[in-house]
């Protein structure tokens, strides 16, 4: 088929399984042959892949199993890396904005061709559409359903919805894959997959991924189902956001770290992980996405083990974070370029179905707050929960909606100020909403599915579904309405205009 023997070249494409037909790890490798002897070819591992798309060009990255100075040309120009290297990221400039270019990726005498179009000038107004999704990991069903890590199955059928439809991005919002694990070669394999599951179609398109509370490498004591954990330290190589940023290319606009804040214990050590590529925000014509994470410094036993040990709780935005965003908004907001500002953070405000628990509301028990240093912070759960959307809803009319997952299931919330979104026994300070605003939910991305649960604000819910789903974000000037599609069956779940 594909005349190895006189090219004296080819490609092998491979799976591991287990012994019990479970699948492990799913690659390919370049092979030469010649004088009847077989050898090892330089080989793209992962990728190529389209990130930090802009006006001018992109970022190309990609994994050769070889160190190598591969090189990218596109538009008659050739750019090259500086040294030879595995884990490749050639940045593209000086291209013209909105345009479709072919690239092709050198890397020793073998070379792919793909394409990408660059985005349009700032406040250019002309129609455009996104997808978003969230939590991919391993459902049920067996096969590639549970492809160690994520469910490969619907993500590919999401990425090919999306790539058909010729999204312009697609935001993914954390949970890909399942995680929990304190071993670094253990995530790293699972991100593998999933990179894995995108990239046929990330040829083409960016799929910018974050962080949600699966994608978590931790200390455990001890070891078994329950115990003590905690992210893993030293923090620059071996937390969860480290390991995160080696394998996604991402801004690195967002805040620097919890370091320097009140709760620090020490103006001299690093005490907390890094945000670099898993808070940041970036921008596509007249629209800005203000990416959150809403499990750095993530300590999974911290609900049930308030004050035995330090860490952040899932779903609460840390001080520094919360600085970041504010200051953040208020650029956007001032900005003449942009009309409409996404928020997207794993965790939603307000929990339809499955994580009542926990996200911004654990069962309306405001208690609930990171500890550092051995102390709690001031203001619980319930209480930063406000402090968000006061940011984003009352100083920020530009924002559209508030983009989440960690739910296992799709649905519209509209939020306003006759919305019930307080326990009956509250005595703190209510927020008062200046305007309507939306809470988008998507995290039908083929994990395990979660039924809807009533809750004070369940009467504002609409077109709430089990079914996998992929939102598709139209922009056009001043208007913006989502479609929300079936990408197994292809049926329209909800169609909705937000502005």
């Amino acid at each position: 088929m594909i005349n190895w023997v006189n090219n004296g070249k080819g490609l092998i494409g491979y799976r591991v399984i287990t012994k019990e037909g479970d699948f492990i790890f799913e690659g390919e490798i370049g092979f030469r042959y010649k004088n009847n002897q077989f050898s090892i070819d330089n080989t793209l591992i992962e990728g190529p892949a389209v990130t930090l798309l802009n006006e001018e060009g992109a970022t190309i990255y990609f994994t050769t199993n070889n160190p190598l100075k591969a090189s990218v040309n596109v538009g008659g120009k050739t750019f090259t890396d500086k040294n030879a290297v595995k884990i490749h990221e050639i940045k593209l400039d000086g291209l013209e904005s909105n345009k479709k270019y072919n690239y092709e990726v050198i890397y020793g005498d073998n070379s792919l061709n793909y394409s990408f179009k660059t985005a349009p000038k700032a406040g250019t107004r002309e129609p455009f559409m996104f997808a978003y999704t969230s939590d991919s990991r391993g459902g049920n069903g067996g096969g590639e359903r549970d492809f160690y890590g994520p469910n490969t199955y619907i993500v590919k059928k999401i990425a090919a919805l999306a790539k058909y439809k010729e999204a312009a991005f697609v935001q993914f919002t954390g949970d890909l894959i399942g995680g929990y694990t304190n071993s670094a070669a253990d995530i790293e394999l699972q991100y593998s997959n999933w990179k894995k599951a995108v990239e046929p179609f990330a040829h083409y398109i960016p799929f910018i991924a974050t962080m949600g509370n699966h994608e978590v490498v931790s200390y455990k004591f001890p070891k078994g189902r329950y115990g003590i954990t905690m992210d893993k330290f030293p923090f620059e190589t071996e937390s969860s956001e480290a390991i995160f940023a080696k394998h996604f290319v991402n801004p690195t606009n967002g805040p620097v770290s919890e370091d320097n804040s009140k709760y620090d214990p020490s103006n001299t050590t690093v005490d907390f992980p890094s945000y670099s590529e898993n808070a940041f925000y970036y921008t596509y014509d007249n629209v800005a996405m203000v990416v959150l994470n809403s499990n750095y410094w993530y300590a999974p036993s911290l609900k049930k083990s308030q004050g035995l040990i330090d860490g952040n709780l899932h779903g609460y935005i840390m001080d520094n974070q919360l600085s970041w965003l504010e200051k953040t908004m208020a650029m956007f907001e001032k900005e003449s370029s942009i009309d409409h500002i996404f928020v997207t953070i794993h965790t939603p405000a307000f929990p339809n179905g499955g994580h009542s628990g926990d996200d911004m509301w654990y069962s309306g028990k405001n208690s609930y707050r990171p500890y550092i240093a051995g102390s709690p912070v001031e203001k619980g759960i319930i209480e930063r929960r406000d402090d968000f959307l006061e940011i984003i809803v009352n100083k920020s009319p530009k924002t559209v909606a508030l983009l989440t997952g960690d739910e296992h299931n799709f649905n519209v919330l509209t939020i306003d100020k006759s919305t019930t979104i307080y326990p009956e026994d509250w005595t703190k300070k209510k927020i008062e909403f200046s305007r309507p605003f939306y809470q988008i939910n998507n995290g039908a991305a083929g994990a395990p599915y979660y039924a809807q649960e009533i809750l004070p604000w369940s009467n504002g819910v609409d077109g709430f579904t089990t079914q996998n789903a992929l939102v598709f974000v139209y922009v056009d000037g001043k208007n913006v309405k989502i479609e929300v599609i079936n990408p197994v069956t292809f049926d329209v779940i909800l169609e909705k205009d937000l502005r």
